[in-house]
């Protein structure tokens, strides 16, 4: 089966930035969306970004448009999450979303990666 691997979360001051990666391995892998999620402390799990993966159709919530950016790099398997103008409300663990081809309403997930932005 297919596995997801996030990776570049870490502290950073508000105003910065930082670049989330998400790598996906199995020979099953044949994506309909890809995407991330977060989950802050007390709070459910919102998306935040997608992408389709072959037509690379991009959605964001209305909190991170504008500041965050969703791509991907199809011979890699890979998605990135860059995050720029980080605020300290966007402070949580964020979450790498598969949905498939053949079952495109079924989510898998990551573990997550923690950010944490300080004032």
């Amino acid at each position: 089966q297919v596995q997801l691997v996030e990776s570049g979360g870490g502290l950073v001051q508000a105003g910065g930035s930082l670049r989330l990666s998400c790598a996906a391995s199995g020979s099953t892998f044949n994506p309909y969306i890809m995407g991330w999620f977060r989950q802050a402390p007390g709070k459910e799990r919102e998306s935040v970004a997608a992408i389709s993966w072959y037509g690379g159709i991009t959605f964001y919530s209305d909190s991170v448009k504008g500041r965050f950016t969703i791509s991907r790099d199809n011979a890699k398997n890979t998605v990135y999450l860059q995050m720029d103008s980080l605020k300290p409300e966007d402070t949580a663990v964020y979450y790498c979303n598969y949905r498939p081809r053949a079952t495109p309403w079924k989510d898998y997930w990551g573990k997550g990666t923690l950010v944490t932005v300080s004032s």
